[in-house]
């Protein structure tokens, strides 16, 4: 058992195998570097895209304007949920106004 432990271990490098002076380099194979040529391909096929937009400036102008319609909309909705969750707004008039007896001062 210690011998099959000893010989196991005896060919591998001291320490963190991955780092320093010493450590284990992996071969390169095919498969990683056909996996990267392909990531790399699809990253230009991105760029491309993003570099070429479908439309034209003509025919993206005025797109969204639906879009607007819409979020105005949903505003306008959602303004009018809150102030329905709200108190109504006091005002110091409405507050002293039962202390008032009459107008005219005697």
């Amino acid at each position: 058992m210690h011998l099959t432990l000893i010989n196991l271990f005896k060919k591998t490098v001291p320490g963190h195998i991955f780092r320093g002076k010493r450590r284990l380099v992996k071969p390169v194979s095919q498969r990683a570097m056909d996996t990267l040529t392909r990531e790399y391909e699809r990253q230009e096929q991105v760029m491309l895209l993003l570099r070429h937009p479908y439309l034209t400036l003509e025919q993206s102008f005025g797109h969204a304007k639906e879009l607007q319609k819409r979020d105005k909309l949903v505003a306008r909705w959602t303004d009018e949920q809150t102030l329905r969750k709200m108190k109504p707004h006091v005002t110091i008039e409405e507050r002293l106004n039962q202390l008032k007896i009459k107008e005219a001062w005697d």
